[in-house]
């Protein structure tokens, strides 16, 4: 007669918390949205939080504005006029600066050790790219209400009816979208310190465009550059917005730049950020 062993079932030791992620199931939809509401809060907290970071959003596009348009609108143009040419520049500059913080986030959050609490958790995985770019839309939406706010009162005259006005809020957003995103990517490759200093490229390449001058003014050699740059498209089609006019001949390439940054941008940061996640 033979006997076999009796088998044995190792349990963990009472009080010791498993190594193991939990799995993450199926998510429905209503679920992904709510782990996205979560955090995109905490991204607005965070924003509330630090006093630099709504100096930055809030103050400086409003600065920026008042130098432009005080003290260089005279030697530009001296009948005034200067305000209504050179609002769209600073709203485009202002919302490129403003969303480019989103790149420095999510630099810090996966180098601090946060990403690494958030795989523990059953979470939405890509709720966190979301998140900033959910928060960067409504930080800088309120940042060019503001803008514009300080423009009207220094002269602007905006000729859109209220069509237009809805049509300057959806394009406003997807810039917001499409610069975020870029920015996300940017902080997904880059070190927090290189983050940190990618704002300078919406800082200084709108300047190279017809935001504050028109490109006519500009010596012979930089036309190409300026007339063929994204921001030039951009910045007309939102001016043309803004006054009521035929956006013809510029909106088809400003919508072909934006869509194209905010697809691929998006594209390649999700799968970046999926792969970075892996593990």
């Amino acid at each position: 007669m033979s006997t076999t062993a009796p088998t044995t079932t190792r349990r963990p030791a009472p009080g010791r918390p498993s190594r193991t992620a939990p799995a993450r199931v199926g998510q429905s939809p209503a679920t992904a949205l709510r782990d996205v509401s979560a955090m995109t809060g905490r991204e607005l907290r965070r924003t509330l939080r630090s006093v630099d970071g709504l100096v930055t959003a809030l103050m400086l596009p409003v600065l920026i504005m008042l130098v432009f348009v005080i003290v260089f609108g005279g030697a530009i143009e001296d009948d005034g006029s200067y305000v209504d040419y050179v609002v769209p520049g600073i709203l485009v500059l202002c919302l490129g600066f403003g969303s480019a913080t989103a790149a420095l986030s999510v630099a810090q959050d996966m180098t601090s050790g946060t990403i690494n609490r958030f795989k523990t958790l059953p979470i939405f995985g890509p709720s966190v790219l979301w998140a900033h770019v959910l928060a960067s839309t409504v930080r800088n939406l309120v940042s060019a209400t503001l803008v514009l706010l300080v423009a009207v009162a220094l002269g602007f005259s905006p000729g859109a009816d209220l069509g237009g006005w809805v049509g300057v809020a959806g394009y406003l957003a997807l810039m917001v979208l499409a610069f975020t995103w870029l920015s996300c990517l940017a902080g997904l490759v880059l070190s927090v310190d290189a983050a940190a200093s990618f704002n300078m490229f919406f800082l200084f390449v709108p300047y190279l465009s017809s935001g504050f001058v028109p490109v006519e003014t500009m010596p012979t050699w930089l036309h190409g550059f300026a007339m063929h740059q994204p921001f030039t498209p951009i910045i007309e089609t939102l001016r043309a917005l803004l006054s009521g006019t035929s956006t013809a001949g510029q909106l088809g390439p400003a919508l072909a730049w934006l869509v194209g940054m905010f697809a691929v941008s998006c594209a390649a940061a999700s799968i970046l950020y999926r792969r970075r996640t892996a593990h």
